[in-house]
């Protein structure tokens, strides 16, 4: 099958002599499948790959194009091509390490299932992190038959969407799938997004039009699922569209940097162009634009709670990343302790 329909966009590249082109269509442990011109292959990465490799992050990912040697009968990665788009968070836990979950993504379908998982402020912080993996935000609002009025929760959808789009659908039922592979065109990318039993897996089943993965009950008490989904994997539609399923995500923590947080916060961005003070944090200062329409009522206060949340998320990823940063802070916090002792001793 040719490499086209998986999402290949240069008909004058050319791998090497030697070497193969092909795509990442799941990943387990150190191992990935990788799909090529000829065939489906089960690949190794090269030691020389993890070793220049400055992080993980660097390593193939779903979605990722690479390029392929055979080594006595066996695939090897040797190369990682440069990615169009890469979604990506902070890896869970305490490390301040970037994971990158998907590559090369065009459209992601954010899920959030209309029963207890439904947060309105876990969708900004997926906002956030889809915009600047420079993929195209949809917001999917799964499980519609447990909601009997499901407008107001559209509109609170709407309301932080900044222009994105917002679809009612029901995986269980089949309702609305259709809508969802239409914004996927031949060749084009997506992939689900969201926490555990959203509904993400019975979502792709339903757009496969078979069960090509494993589904769970979600739990009474919370409507939480547990990881049905054990790896990523690219799948195609039967419409030649090309859908990336994942386990659901238990801790969304952003890897971007503070001016990246404004994208999902569009209004507010907006009206920050007519503070007084180009830098305004809208935290008191005169002539804050921004406070002025909270005060007048034409701006969400949970919004702009929200907004300075995510913004000093990426503050502090900077400190702990940036060493020039966590330089000036260390030094900072070293001058505040002087300045407290000799308080105290006089």
């Amino acid at each position: 099958m040719s490499l086209f329909s998986w999402g290949w966009r240069d008909e004058a590249f050319l791998p090497g002599e030697g070497l193969e082109l092909g795509r990442v269509i799941a990943g387990f442990g150190g191992r990935c499948t990788v799909v090529t011109e000829e065939d489906e292959v089960s690949a190794t990465i090269s030691g020389r790959l993890h070793y220049f490799a400055d992080s993980p992050a660097e390593l193939p990912v779903v979605g990722d194009w690479v390029i392929l040697r055979q080594v006595l009968r066996q695939a090897v990665v040797e190369r990682v091509l440069p990615r169009r788009t890469a979604l990506r968070r902070r890896a869970a836990g305490t490390r301040s390490e970037e994971q990158v979950l998907a590559a090369n993504v065009d459209t992601v379908f954010i899920v959030s299932g209309l029963d207890d998982d439904w947060n309105v402020r876990r969708l900004e912080r997926y906002l956030v992190v889809v915009l600047e993996s420079g993929a195209k935000p949809v917001l999917i609002l799964n499980k519609a038959d447990l909601c009997p009025d499901a407008e107001p929760v559209m509109e609170a959808a709407r309301g932080i969407a900044g222009g994105a789009e917002v679809l009612l659908v029901s995986a269980m039922q089949g309702a609305g799938a259709a809508e969802i592979a239409a914004r996927l065109a031949p060749g084009e990318t997506g992939a689900l997004i969201g926490s555990s039993g959203a509904g993400k897996s019975t979502l792709l089943n339903c757009l496969m039009g078979r069960d090509a993965q494993a589904v769970r009950e979600v739990r009474e008490t919370d409507s939480r699922g547990r990881h049905t989904t054990t790896h990523r994997q690219l799948f195609r539609l039967a419409d030649g569209g090309l859908l990336i399923d994942q386990p659901g995500l238990r801790e969304v923590q952003l890897w971007t940097d503070p001016g990246g947080v404004g994208d999902a916060f569009p209004e507010i961005r907006v009206l920050a162009q007519a503070c007084r003070f180009p830098d305004c944090r809208h935290q008191g200062e005169p002539d804050c634009a921004v406070r002025v329409a909270l005060e007048a009522g034409t701006l969400d206060e949970a919004r702009l709670l929200s907004f300075h949340k995510l913004e000093r998320e990426t503050q502090r990823l900077v400190r702990e990343t940036d060493p020039v940063a966590a330089g000036r802070r260390k030094r900072e916090m070293k001058r505040i302790s002087r300045s407290m002792r000799r308080f105290y001793r006089e």
